[in-house]
């Protein structure tokens, strides 16, 4: 039976990747990737030659099962890579993940590059405890999952686009009132990085002068007791 290795790959500076990871992803007889394209910019820059498959949000469900098959009929180590950071956070990777537990093919997980960690820990906010709400939905359910939040003690961290920043920050003043702290990270490890904090309306304030670019991740206060 093979094994399934899940990878985190840098999210934005190359130095981020561990010398773990560059030695099972020359070692693996497959990568599974969400862009070949994307990974094999990295694979190119390490100098490694591993084939790649395709595996993305669009083909996971279908091919889930041909690939625990070929885990289960052979010895081969299949080393799934997500764009950037860890897979299954925020990316493909968990249904395979529980497929092949399911089918009690070993699955090895690697730390790794994320962007919700650093993100948390440089923000200032409390990190002890702290919920991870990922990407709000674009439109549908998108206000009420906010409002779900309203009561929450604990630091929230969500992943949002430059499109919808803005929007989000709206949204959050409008649920959470516009006095919460907030954190607001872009292009994290990147040479752009940015870190604005404040409350919530004045980091809105900083976003609705200076249009937002990159990937962001906020982190916003929990309620106070």
């Amino acid at each position: 039976m093979g094994k399934l290795i899940v990878v985190p790959t840098p999210i934005g500076n190359l130095e981020d990747i561990t010398l773990r990871a560059i030695r099972v992803l020359k070692e693996a007889n497959l990568i599974l990737a969400e862009d070949t394209r994307t990974s094999g910019k990295l694979l190119k820059h390490f100098e490694i030659g591993t084939p790649q498959r395709s595996f993305h949000l669009h083909n996971e469900h279908k091919i889930v099962e041909q690939l625990v098959d070929e885990l289960s009929s052979t010895e081969n180590v299949f080393a799934l890579v997500s764009d950037a950071g860890t897979p299954a956070i925020s990316d493909p990777g968990f249904l395979l993940v529980r497929a092949c537990i399911e089918k009690g093919i070993e699955v090895e997980t690697l730390p790794g590059a994320t962007a919700f960690v650093p993100a948390l820990v440089n923000s200032g906010l409390p990190c002890d405890r702290f919920l991870f709400e990922g990407f709000l939905p674009h439109k549908k359910g998108r206000k009420k999952r906010i409002e779900a939040l309203k009561e929450e003690s604990r630091t929230i961290i969500f992943y949002e686009s430059p499109y919808r920043v803005v929007k989000a920050l709206e949204q959050f003043i409008e649920v959470f009132g516009a006095g919460r702290k907030c954190s607001a990270t872009r292009e994290l490890t990147k040479i752009y990085e940015e870190n604005v904090r404040g409350t919530l309306s004045e980091v809105l304030l900083y976003f609705q002068e200076k249009p937002p670019k990159g990937e962001f991740v906020l982190v916003v206060e929990g309620l106070k007791a």
